[in-house]
């Protein structure tokens, strides 16, 4: 993956309208509904470092607090009324005992804050009860619906996470760039994760063929903005040589 940014411009959401409603998609990889004070985000994946070490492959045991901290910095700026977290919010069901108690108080005091929605993943499909929020299958609000994976039919309307969206971005000179990024075709969208380990699939995957059959765009998280790229100028991964 080449080291190159994407353009800078300031740092700001990006606003694209799906099932005809105007959804602001956030530099952090939230999204961010003015019109109905909801803020999303998907697939936190917390106490995944946590996870792994418990089998023996030891990562930085940061991610828990890093993704709590952006997501806290998120509704300071934005002050919703409403937070929904898309599934797999927790990395395993085993999550909340790891968690550390300045963590736990994170969450306790978001959830306090607003009316938090925990939307059921198959990672967790029960997030833990003493952590506040309520918990949902998946919750409509007016013209969209959100839930964790996304359907296997056409979903006007439906907000999902679950596939981890990245983009491969051709620049100028034919250099790439690969970043995390929602994935749309106006009339639904497909978040990106938001937890500070995860991964990502590349929008070019089968894996989207059949949610976006018309074709679709992907709004890549930048440095300081989120940017808007036709498939047309999306890549495939570069497959790595076996050894």
């Amino acid at each position: 993956m080449s080291s190159m940014s994407l353009p800078s411009r300031p740092r700001t959401g990006l606003v694209f309208e799906v099932a005809g409603q105007r959804l602001s998609l956030q530099p952090c990889g939230g999204l961010w509904w003015e019109a109905a004070s909801v803020l999303v985000v998907s697939d936190l994946h917390l106490e995944k470092a946590s996870s792994y070490a418990a089998r023996g492959q030891m990562l930085p045991p940061y991610d828990t607090r890093a993704t709590l901290k952006r997501i806290g910095a998120l509704i300071h700026s934005l002050q919703p009324t409403t937070v929904i977290s898309l599934g797999d919010s927790f990395h395993d069901r085993r999550a909340r005992p790891r968690m550390a108690a300045d963590d736990v108080a994170l969450v306790r005091d978001m959830t306090d804050a607003c009316d938090w929605v925990w939307i059921e993943g198959n990672h967790d499909p029960k997030p833990p009860e003493d952590l506040g929020g309520r918990m949902a299958h998946e919750l409509v609000l007016g013209d969209l619906v959100f839930r964790h994976e996304p359907s296997d039919r056409s979903a006007a309307g439906e907000i999902a996470g679950h596939l981890h969206p990245c983009a491969r971005v051709i620049g100028r000179g034919g250099r790439t760039v690969r970043a995390r990024c929602f994935a749309t075709d106006g009339i639904r969208l497909v978040m990106p994760a938001y937890g500070a380990l995860t991964g990502g699939l590349n929008v070019l995957d089968v894996a989207f063929d059949p949610l976006f059959p018309h074709g679709m765009f992907a709004g890549v998280v930048g440095r300081d903005g989120v940017y808007l790229a036709a498939k047309e100028r999306l890549a495939a991964d570069i497959a790595r040589a076996a050894g």
